[in-house]
């Protein structure tokens, strides 16, 4: 949009702010568009893991979804009464059941030996009778 088509057009004045805002957020996401869609999918594919395989699906799927949620907005139709809010939320549903699979695999491994040495050696054990004799130091005698 230019300077001029803005100018044409019949607008409250007050919204000018926001659609020039939203003029480059549009920008924005078009070049990102144009940079992912710049590698082959295949390409892409190739050099992540299962799990980041899934997450670009996921960010893909719901950035699509997203853009047709506000596409809905723009054409007077109440986007929360489609079945693409659903489908956001299932969306949503396989993002978060990614990240905790991303989660679990960060998180640190129990050495169940290490540990159970570690309980071990600290808790205290009664000593026999013969350890705590020899073990005594001789008692001095006492000043006055």
């Amino acid at each position: 949009m230019s300077e001029d088509d803005i100018n044409t057009e019949e607008y409250p004045t007050e919204i000018h702010d926001y659609l020039a805002t939203f003029e480059k957020s549009l920008g924005s996401v078009d070049e990102m568009l144009k940079t992912m869609l710049s590698v082959p999918r295949s390409e892409l594919l190739q050099k992540l893991d299962p799990l980041e395989q899934a997450k670009l699906d996921l960010v893909s799927v719901y950035a699509l979804n997203s853009m047709f949620w506000v596409y809905l907005a723009t054409q007077g139709i109440n986007p929360k009464e489609h079945p693409v809010k659903q489908e956001l939320e299932r969306i949503r549903t396989y993002m978060n059941k990614v990240k905790e699979i991303a989660d679990k695999k960060k998180a640190s491994k129990l050495d169940k030996g290490a540990a159970s040495r570690f309980v071990k050696n600290a808790l205290w054990e009664p000593k026999d009778e013969s350890e705590r004799a020899s073990k005594t130091p001789a008692r001095g005698k006492k000043r006055k």
